[in-house]
């Protein structure tokens, strides 16, 4: 090699850390054999008909409360999508009542339930329904245990400074926590699953099957072709994911069949698909989906190349490369760092040109760069402090943080190919939704915190928010933990405050993605590093949400 190409980079052979990650689970000839009859159109003709039977069930039903509760189901099944104009429709008679709740003032289930359902969609309700019921929640009891949860999920759709939403929250878990040994085994998982993780938190399509069961187990369920809809639903939609999956999977394997230089990284490509399923479900959003699944796989495998593979002197230049998009320069990186830009510009150019073609805007190459560019910037840093041993202050680990979490990077892809082409101009997200994007990044960023920083510290990483808060307030890791959850509660209060009601109709889709985006870190990392770790609840969701189907 000449003198002018050689590389001091790749002259030196440094000392590289390992995280000891295991082997991925998920084979590709396992994806690839991976077969299913619900393509096939007898199922989609069936699935009209159970439609049309769920459409009259809707007109026929009467009853306040149990419209209410029927749309609280298709909701929980997965449906929504299906009978977005009934419900809008039925909510918007609901609203308009004047009594603008339910007339039994004494009902705090059906209070609580008819408060969240609209809040939920996007209607601005009163905390003031609970006025009434503020001095009966001290009378509560474990009889009433139905009401008291309801309530629980409902106070969790607060807004900054509604503090009877905030007292109802603290009375809630507080009693459910102390009644749930006593209550009847159902009621007891409900209590406990909600506790662990509210509705609002939860990614309803990573639920879905759960939710038929329990469905289908009611004593008093009569709604037959909402479970049976249910059902062959969710197999017709696994099976998109499914060819969807296997799709991707192909991507990954022929880009990494040639070369070992990855090996030293998360080999998670089906926990990228299944991140993506839980932002956009919908059957419609395939392009987007399949996108999002490539572009966290790099988030990872980058993620890893800061984390523990590159010198300080590496990552200094790779981010360099990444800021000047410069092609020219990459003779001087490591072979993974030469991969990782290679497919970045792949696969940035080939979203860029497919965002042209297919919603006539040209204007989201530069934008995509940059926040590439960002993210990175931010590992950089991190890494520095690494390498000089410096716990920074909260509030630096923080400002840093956000844009470390990736979260930039995935809500611009969410922007791009969800909102309606009149508003997908890039710059229309630069103006119009950041105090979103920094929210669900800060939700991203401390729940990833809460669920590496044992494996991280073990490894001798970068500091994380909790060993940040630690050092900076002198507390325990448990009060830092709950410090942190307590920054997490208000990132929610905040995006519930600002984009469940105060949005404009254009940005509904891309406001729905963001939220799916902060509910997928939850579920990640919910019990240690999802990541990271195949062997736990998330190899589970893998099961039973892409590989299995339903039993009909």
């Amino acid at each position: 090699m000449s003198e002018e190409t050689s590389s001091p980079l790749l002259d030196q052979s440094p000392q590289r850390r390992s995280a000891n990650y295991k082997p991925n689970i998920w084979k590709c000839h396992l994806l690839q054999s991976l077969t299913t009859d619900y393509h096939e159109e007898k199922y989609e003709t069936h699935a009209q008909k159970l439609k049309e039977d769920v459409k009259r069930i809707f007109t026929e039903t009467l009853d306040l409360l149990a419209k209410l509760e029927l749309i609280d189901s298709i909701g929980k099944l997965g449906l929504q999508n299906l009978f977005e104009e009934e419900i809008k429709n039925a909510l918007d008679t609901i609203v308009s009542m004047k009594n603008n709740h339910l007339s039994g003032k004494d009902d705090l289930y059906a209070t609580a339930l008819w408060f969240r359902l609209l809040r939920q969609h996007g209607y601005s309700v009163s905390q003031d329904v609970f006025a009434a019921f503020i001095d009966k929640f001290m009378e509560s009891t474990p009889s009433n245990v139905k009401a008291i949860l309801e309530l629980f999920e409902a106070s969790h759709l607060a807004f900054e400074g509604e503090n009877t939403l905030h007292e109802a929250k603290n009375f809630t878990s507080g009693i459910l926590n102390s009644i749930n040994l006593n209550i009847n085994d159902k009621l007891t998982k409900q209590v406990c699953d909600a506790l662990e993780l509210p509705l609002h938190w939860k990614v309803g399509w990573y639920d879905v099957r759960r939710q038929i069961l329990l469905h289908e187990n009611e004593a008093n369920n009569t709604n037959y072709a909402l479970i049976k809809l249910a059902k062959l639903n969710f197999n017709l939609v696994q099976a998109t994911h499914q060819k969807e999956l296997q799709e991707v999977s192909r991507w990954w394997t022929d880009l990494t069949d040639s070369t070992e230089s990855l090996s030293f990284a998360r080999n998670r490509l089906v926990e990228s698909y299944l991140w993506a399923v839980g932002v956009a479900f919908e059957p419609q959003y395939g392009s987007f989906r399949k996108w999002l699944a490539k572009v966290i796989k790099l988030i990872i495998v980058i993620d890893d190349v800061y984390d523990i593979y590159g010198t300080l002197q590496e990552l200094e230049y790779f981010t360099t490369v990444v800021r000047r998009w410069d092609t020219e320069e990459t003779n001087k990186l490591p072979e993974c760092m030469l991969i990782c830009f290679q497919t970045l510009c792949e696969i940035t150019n080939e979203i860029a040109s497919e965002i042209k073609k297919e919603r006539g805007c040209n204007s989201v190459l530069p934008h995509i760069q940059k926040v590439w560019a960002d993210y990175c910037q931010a590992l950089l840093v991190e890494a520095k402090w690494y390498s000089k041993h410096y716990t920074p202050s909260l509030q630096e680990y923080l400002h840093n943080g956000w844009m470390s979490s990736s979260g930039t990077v995935l809500s611009l892809h969410a922007f791009i190919f969800v909102t309606p082409e009149v508003a997908v101009d890039a710059t229309f997200f630069l103006k119009n939704v950041q105090d979103l994007v920094y929210s669900t990044s800060l939700i991203i960023r401390l729940c990833n915190d809460q669920g590496t920083s044992a494996a991280e510290l073990e490894r001798g990483d970068s500091p994380s928010s909790i060993l940040c808060y630690m050092q900076e307030a002198r507390v325990s890791e448990e009060l830092a933990r709950k410090h942190i959850r307590r920054i997490i509660i208000n990132a929610w209060k905040q995006i519930n405050n600002q984009y469940i009601i105060q949005t404009p109709t254009v940005l509904q889709p891309f406001i729905k993605c963001s939220i799916n985006t902060a509910r997928v870190a939850h579920f990640i990392y919910q019990n240690g590093d999802g990541f990271g770790v195949q062997d736990r609840e998330t190899r589970d969701q893998v099961l039973s949400l892409l590989i299995e189907p339903l039993v009909l």
